[in-house]
């Protein structure tokens, strides 16, 4: 059984409490929360509270997105970091979600893995004193300062951040940057979404991103296949942001057929 988890963009005006139930009921092996949507994180609970209510659930609290634009590094960042470290260490979550500026600065390769660098570098010893896990995201725009997985891979190993650092594998922004090599051991968690417009992958955004079917165009199916016979066993968390699937009242059988039907594309 692929080991599917949820990321709270699936459901993003769902209750905390309401999606942990969710994602149970689904099978899935755990959650994903995050401090951008529009309700206060969650919900304005104590960070214990969510702790208690995972674990009673048998779900796992995979990461606490996120620290914005951090490779936009200051000690305002810093300081962004650091508060995001203790609520995660708080409510029990194994890591953080790193996600790089999107602005259209530093986006050439080598200012591309400087800035990454001074930030990945800046936060390791943070992380470690917090017995925490970052997960960091290349987005595949072209304004992204960190759009290439090679570029990340070079930078882990630069400040000997193996271990503490993993990607993540998104099959939206890996196919916006154009596919390329994938990193089965750096990879920390695979975020799934679907495409079914045909239009080109420069114009892809994210309202564009709904449950993975047959009319996906990003080849989902074949990435996971591809992630997973390469050794990554982690977890697949739904990340949808179209606004069709923020509208379902329901979105438990949309979400269990996407998941059955990734399931049989994997295994067949």
């Amino acid at each position: 059984m692929l080991p599917f988890a949820l990321n709270h963009m699936t459901a993003p005006n769902m209750a905390w409490q309401t999606f942990l139930d969710l994602a149970k009921g689904l099978g899935c092996v755990g959650v994903e929360f995050r401090n951008d949507l529009s309700a206060p994180l969650f919900g304005g609970a104590d960070p214990a509270e969510v702790k208690a209510a995972v674990a009673a659930r048998g779900l796992r609290f995979l990461a606490l997105a996120e620290v914005k634009m951090f490779n936009d590094w200051s000690a305002t960042k810093q300081a962004e970091a650091e508060a995001l470290m203790n609520i995660a260490v708080a409510a029990g979550a194994e890591s953080v979600s790193l996600i790089p500026r999107n602005d259209g600065v530093a986006t050439d390769r080598k200012d591309s893995f400087k800035v990454t660098e001074t930030a990945l570098r800046a936060l390791l010893p943070m992380l470690k004193a917090h017995g925490l896990k970052a997960m960091v995201e290349p987005l595949g725009f072209g304004v992204c300062s960190l759009r290439y997985k090679d570029v990340l891979a070079e930078v882990i190993h630069a400040v000997g951040g193996v271990g503490t650092y993993f990607m993540v594998h998104d099959t939206f922004h890996h196919a916006l940057a154009g596919f390329g090599p994938i990193y089965p051991e750096l990879t920390g968690i695979v975020h799934v979404s679907g495409v079914n417009d045909t239009i080109y992958l420069d114009d892809m955004r994210d309202p564009h991103r709904v449950l993975v079917g047959a009319d996906d165009v990003l080849g989902n199916v074949a990435q996971i296949r591809a992630l997973r016979a390469a050794g990554y066993q982690g977890a697949i968390s739904y990340e949808p942001f179209a606004p069709s699937v923020h509208g379902l009242a329901d979105p438990a059988p949309a979400l269990k057929a996407s998941m059955e039907f990734i399931r049989q594309g994997v295994e067949a």
